[in-house]
């Protein structure tokens, strides 16, 4: 990989991990409700289970949607339920130090929901495809190394904007308003991938 091709893959990476979506959702309400240090192990699941998947996509499941596409709809239909599913939640759920009944992800719950995320799957599709031309496991490191070095600050950026909007959090009223919001937006995001 040249360094024309790292610089392009860390931009990429850099613009795709900070942009809206099912994560930064999640970890926006997340901070928002319980903070930053209890939304750590969430924060570690998505960079960390990012960078597996990455790996994996990069040394065979391409091959697996190229050979029976399928799947690849399968997969974008049990992710759309999914993320209705963890929409309903949130939407649902109230302030943890008020009433206990949100549960940020745990670092398997978040690493996992890497494998139902649209928007991961289009992230990690188009970077193997664009910056691995032959799937070595060299480039398909380095790829995943770029974006976990682009998570850390974004999912850094996502959890401390919804710690912040904890002060303005003080009501039931607000509260509800704001995970309502979050859970519209959490399915706002997957639109574009489907």
């Amino acid at each position: 990989m040249s360094i024309e091709q790292m610089g392009a893959l860390l931009l990429f990476a850099f613009v795709s991990t900070f942009t809206p979506g099912p994560n930064n959702i999640m970890l926006m309400t997340s901070g928002a409700n319980v903070g930053f240090k209890r939304t750590l192990p969430h924060m570690l699941g998505i960079a960390l289970g990012f960078a597996f998947m990455v790996i994996l996509v990069g040394i065979g499941l391409v091959g697996v949607f190229n050979t029976y596409p399928v799947s690849h709809q399968i997969l974008k239909y049990v992710s759309l339920g999914y993320l209705l599913y963890l929409a309903a939640k949130i939407a649902m759920s109230g302030r943890a130090k008020e009433v206990d009944d949100f549960k940020p992800l745990t670092f398997l719950g978040a690493a996992s929901f890497q494998w139902v995320n649209p928007k991961g799957w289009s992230m990690a599709l188009t970077a193997v495809t664009l910056f691995s031309a032959n799937g070595a496991w060299f480039e398909v490191g380095i790829i995943a190394i770029a974006f976990t070095l682009a998570n850390i600050p974004s999912v850094s950026f996502w959890t401390i904007a919804g710690q912040k909007l904890q002060h303005w959090l003080t009501t039931p009223v607000r509260i509800r308003g704001f995970n309502v919001t979050m859970a519209a937006l959490l399915i706002a995001s997957t639109l574009p991938m489907i």
